[in-house]
């Protein structure tokens, strides 16, 4: 990524110097749909009964679990990587290749159970940014309190 935006400012720095005062310049515009090559998932097991531990590595292979069980052996063998897991909260963040997003996200959406319980996964976070999953603007913390938006909207 780093190497074509590289070339890239090459390529406008070679037209800039190319460019006589003579000539008019040529407005070019640039968008980039999404240039990160990968999606990061914010998600929450949820138990029936709650009180199970679980340790990443469990996690991790029941989401394998749910890709075997909705696309078979070549589905569980795609790339994806757990970064963080919070064995209190039962909670992970997901980096996923973009091609195999929907896969992921279909997979753990029609897991029902683990280890004979029901259970569910919920995907509280998306983004192709990982920043991006460090806050959720629908929950302020202020102190011990939490605020919802629409509490802070009718305060307003």
């Amino acid at each position: 990524m780093a190497l074509r935006m590289l070339c890239i400012l090459a390529d406008h720095l070679k037209r800039f110097q190319c460019q006589t005062m003579e000539e008019p310049s040529k407005f070019e515009q640039y968008v980039y749909k999404n240039a990160s090559v990968y999606h990061y998932m914010k998600i929450s097991l949820v138990l029936e009964n709650g009180n199970k531990y679980i340790t990443d590595a469990q996690f991790k292979q029941l989401i394998i679990c749910g890709l075997k069980d909705l696309y078979g052996e070549v589905g569980a063998s795609f790339p994806f990587d757990l970064l963080k897991f919070d064995e209190n909260e039962l909670t992970g963040i997901l980096r996923v290749n973009n091609s195999g997003l929907v896969k992921l996200w279909s997979a753990l959406t029609l897991l029902g159970s683990y280890q004979n319980e029901a259970c569910a996964f919920r995907v509280t976070q998306v983004s192709p940014f990982l920043l991006a999953l460090s806050g959720n603007s629908r929950e302020l913390r202020f102190g011990d309190q939490l605020i919802c938006r629409a509490q802070v909207a009718l305060r307003g």
